[in-house]
């Protein structure tokens, strides 16, 4: 068994091995050279050995100063769920050093093979560590809901990721967008709200909440119980990426992307190619 960050895992693997995966990965986003997929040489450990893996360099980002703020719900989509070969979601972490500010640009050159979602982001009001939660439990932990935009990207060539890929590469993270309009539970039809993704005044991408495994409520029930069982359960002020309401769409420097999620707001981000 092994710590990272408070949680425990259990699996059959060296440190050696964790830390030459995890190596691997850091490397790529590093220098942008991308490589082959993991699967092949780490499946045989289990969605597990994957997790060790991203924990690995969740500690490693922390230790250079990072702050965790969070957590982001993945494979939320049933139709995403059978193309990778799993039934459930995965998980990966928000760090301070993710966000982008509402409305400003980020460049593509510290991107990794860019795309973007857009999906509802709760911020919790309480601690979510009771044994054997409720989703009465879950919403009375809600404190609001954000629209937000999450850019994602991947450290494997071509995204030619399977589910051991992504659980590896922190679920596949790269950056987020917060709207400014809080809106509670009670403000709002979090199953209905419709969501319409923009590049410039293009329709990309659109869906509703209940694209989100039926709500956005039901993934957050999902994450909480998951973290409970891996004894980090999720804490108030924490900020959760629920999961995306519509397709991945590529990005590139020029474009200017909106989500407008209906009774809730806006958000925004603008892709530049700045050489940093």
């Amino acid at each position: 068994m092994v710590d990272f960050a408070g949680v425990h895992y259990v699996f059959n693997r060296t440190m050696k091995e964790i830390k030459h995966y995890a190596d691997l990965l850091v490397k790529a986003a590093q220098t942008r050279k991308y490589i082959s997929p993991l699967r092949s040489e780490i499946e045989e450990g289990g969605i597990e050995f994957a997790y060790v893996i991203q924990a690995f360099n969740n500690e490693r980002r922390m230790d250079q100063g990072s702050r965790m703020v969070g957590r982001k719900i993945g494979l939320t989509s049933k139709v995403v769920q059978k193309q990778l070969g799993v039934t459930q979601p995965d998980f990966g972490s928000l760090f301070h050093d993710m966000e982008v500010l509402n409305g400003q640009e980020i460049s593509v050159n510290q991107l990794h093979q860019p795309k973007v979602e857009a999906e509802l982001a709760i911020v919790l009001g309480e601690d979510l560590d009771l044994e054997q939660m409720s989703i009465v439990d879950i919403m009375g932990a809600i404190d609001y809901v954000l629209p937000a935009i999450e850019i994602v990207g991947s450290r494997i060539e071509n995204w030619d990721i399977k589910i051991w890929d992504t659980v590896a590469d922190n679920a596949s993270a790269s950056h987020f967008v917060l709207g400014h309009t809080p809106k509670t539970l009670d403000e709002i039809d979090i199953i209905h709200t419709e969501m319409r993704l923009y590049n410039h005044d293009g329709l990309i991408s659109q869906g509703i909440g209940s694209d989100c495994l039926g709500s956005p409520i039901n993934a957050l029930f999902w994450l909480a119980n998951t973290m409970l069982n891996l004894d980090e359960p999720l804490q108030e002020g924490d900020i959760i990426l629920t999961g995306a309401l519509g397709k991945m769409v590529e990005v590139q420097a020029g474009d200017m992307i909106r989500a407008d999620f209906e009774g809730i707001g806006s958000v925004s981000v603008g892709f530049n190619d700045v050489v940093l």
